[in-house]
């Protein structure tokens, strides 16, 4: 009985888990401009959950690239997740309100460390003193 009970609650258990049949989701718009002989591209992606994708990018004066471009989605609350962004030469700049903001520079250095800097720069007169 005691086993009985047991495969039922792993059935149970394990049933939870599956995934779901979702149903496949439309594409609303997808267009793409492949590259030019300039290296100029587009794409524009829209599908029906939502998700849209935007970028057009092209190769730069100094033979890299530079992409510039959108994506969002819609969260779990209903709101709408948007991400700007730029790629070239200077690495990925995203830019959206879900990202965190590193604080201002220079901000102010806790006199702790102040204080390490100082003590790190008389030991080192110190052992110049003494040869080592």
């Amino acid at each position: 009985m005691k086993l009985i009970v047991l495969v039922a609650l792993v059935a149970v258990a394990v049933a939870d888990k599956l995934p779901l049949n979702t149903p496949p989701v439309a594409i609303l718009r997808s267009q793409q401009v492949n590259p030019d002989e300039l290296g100029a591209h587009s794409s524009d992606f829209e599908a029906e959950n939502g998700i849209k994708v935007q970028f057009s990018g092209s190769e730069t004066a100094t033979g890299g690239a530079r992409l510039v471009g959108s994506y969002s989605y819609p969260q779990e609350d209903g709101s709408l997740a948007t991400v700007e962004f730029v790629a070239d030469e200077n690495g990925y700049q995203p830019q959206s309100d879900l990202l965190p903001v590193a604080p201002e520079f220079p901000h102010p250095i806790p006199q702790f460390v102040l204080d390490q800097i100082a003590f790190a720069e008389e030991e080192r007169k110190r052992k110049e003193r003494e040869g080592n």
